[in-house]
């Protein structure tokens, strides 16, 4: 009778143990991928959701696998990336063989390989992407949050394929600029900007995203660039990320290297 005790005593705390697992698993996965798009939420709820959402912490720590694309070439390399939210984005391969910093004052970054750097403001990255770049739309598009303030102009919301369609109603001459958001964690599913005359498009496609210590964050980003009939696309994979660690950025531009000079 002992054994027959302590046999059902391990199945219950077995199953109870098992249970708790499910039911974190399925939480888990609900604020992933669960919610239903609703034609009763107004413009003005949707984006008090999605600022509401924003992630919350003061550091972020992991690795990002960056797969870039452009004239049918191929390139690839997974880095170390740390944020100081709203101060420091810091990227670096393997080996520190290149690095980057960027802060809302400058853009800095160096490569080894060709013994060259750059110094300067974020004109490159904007001639990159096609649009007017600074620090805030860097770090949001890595967050998964709208690159303009939603709050500074009236917007129109429907319901596109389960995801809020959000845009400006006055959509601008030069620039037309959309927003899909997701329904149950309100971060972007999409960001689509297009500048007709300069016949540029940027489009940003959330794939999926994770939970990390309660902060919904991007997981598999892919953004498309297009100027004209060149088009560069990028794809991002964030894995091992850690919040509100002790984080350094250590960076120094090495002695004799050839500066980038952008005219």
């Amino acid at each position: 009778m002992i054994l027959d005790r302590t046999y059902n005593c391990s199945k219950i705390a077995f199953t109870i143990v098992l249970l708790m697992f499910l039911i974190n698993c399925k939480s888990a996965k609900s604020v992933i991928e669960s919610g239903k798009a609703s034609e009763k939420l107004s413009a003005k709820q949707v984006i008090k959701q999605h600022e509401k959402n924003g992630a919350d912490f003061k550091t972020l720590q992991g690795k990002v696998k960056i797969d870039i694309t452009q004239d049918q070439k191929e390139q690839g390399s997974t880095f170390n990336l740390r944020i100081e939210k709203d101060k420091v984005i810091w990227l670096s391969a393997k080996l520190g063989l290149a690095r980057m910093m960027i802060t809302p004052q400058k853009v800095r970054f160096y490569n080894k390989l060709d013994n060259e750097y750059f110094d300067g403001d974020y004109k490159l990255l904007s001639d990159f992407v096609g649009v007017d770049l600074d620090f805030m739309k860097v770090q949001n598009i890595l967050l998964g949050q709208a690159i303009y303030n939603l709050k500074e102009e009236p917007h129109m919301v429907s319901v596109n394929e389960n995801s809020y369609a959000l845009q400006p109603k006055d959509q601008r001459a030069l620039l037309e600029l959309f927003y899909l958001i997701n329904p149950s964690h309100f971060k972007m599913d999409s960001l689509q900007l297009f500048q007709q005359l300069k016949k540029r498009i940027l489009q940003v496609d959330y794939k999926s995203y994770q939970e990390i210590d309660k902060q919904v964050l991007p997981k598999d980003i892919r953004i498309i660039a297009v100027e004209d009939s060149d088009e560069v696309a990028i794809t991002m994979e964030f894995k091992s990320l850690a919040l509100n660690d002790e984080v350094r950025f250590p960076f120094k531009i090495p002695a004799g290297y050839k500066e980038i000079v952008i005219k």
